[in-house]
Formats: C-alpha cells, sequence, structure tokens
C-alpha cells in the first residue's frame, strides 16, 4: 500500500489533506528563517520560529502515525532547544545541517503528494549534527 493511500484508508481525507498543505507551508518558510539565522540581530526570533515549526510538525505527523517525518521533526526540535540557549549567530555548519533537514522534509512531503511507496532514504549528512552551532 502507498503512503498516501495507507493515510487515507486510516484518516479522514480533509484531515490528511489539511496536515499536506500546513506541512508544506511550513516546510516553505523554513529556509529564509534558517538562512537568516546567520545574522546575529535575527538568530533569536528565527531559531524559535524553527523550533515552533519543528513542534509543530512533530505533533501532526505523530498523531496521523507518521514515523519518519516525526523522528526527523524530533531530532530538528531537540537541536533547536539547545540552539535557544546560545545568543547567536548560527555558523555555516549549523545552517547547511538545518537545509538538509529542510530538504528531507520536503523531499518527504513530496513522497506522501506523490503516494509514494516508501518515504525516501534518509540524506547521511543529516546523522553529522555539527557540534558547535555559533559563529
Amino acid at each position: 500500500m502507498s503512503i498516501k493511500e495507507n493515510l487515507f484508508n486510516n484518516y479522514d481525507y480533509d484531515i490528511v489533506d489539511d496536515f499536506i498543505l500546513h506541512y508544506s507551508v511550513m516546510t516553505y518558510q523554513m529556509e529564509n528563517l534558517i538562512i537568516y539565522s546567520a545574522k546575529k540581530e535575527q538568530y533569536k526570533e528565527n531559531i524559535d520560529e524553527l523550533f515552533r515549526i519543528a513542534h509543530n510538525i512533530k505533533s501532526a505527523a505523530g498523531f496521523l502515525k507518521i514515523e519518519p517525518i516525526v523522528k526527523l521533526s524530533t531530532l530538528l526540535e531537540e537541536v533547536l532547544e539547545e540552539a535557544r540557549e546560545l545568543e547567536g549567530p548560527a555558523n555555516d555548519d549549523f545552517i547547511d545541517w538545518m537545509l538538509a533537514i529542510k530538504d528531507q522534509l520536503e523531499r518527504y512531503k513530496d513522497d506522501i503528494i506523490d503516494d509514494a511507496k516508501e518515504f525516501s532514504e534518509l540524506d547521511p549528512n543529516i546523522i553529522k549534527i555539527p557540534t558547535n552551532l555559533e559563529k
């Protein structure tokens, strides 16, 4: 059974459709927030907003039991929780890592929309979480 077919068999069409719409909007918003977290004056606000997005994605995907998205958004949320304690700005390694997460989340979105048989493989760069997040 394909991804979308499985979702529609287990949940109301409107719930799945709303998830896809909101998930698409949130992943689209992430890129500018990530890039501009390299500016000290925007760091705190952008990291807080990215944390909120990761939390919302995790919660919605958890409700629909979409495990790859839950796991990835949980990882992002945990790293962003640490980043919220820092002054910033974000360094290039951290920005690249967050962009890799965003790209993976978008691949997962495409997998759902395209009704793939299974989710895309995880980008191996995501496993290399940067240890130093600030410049």
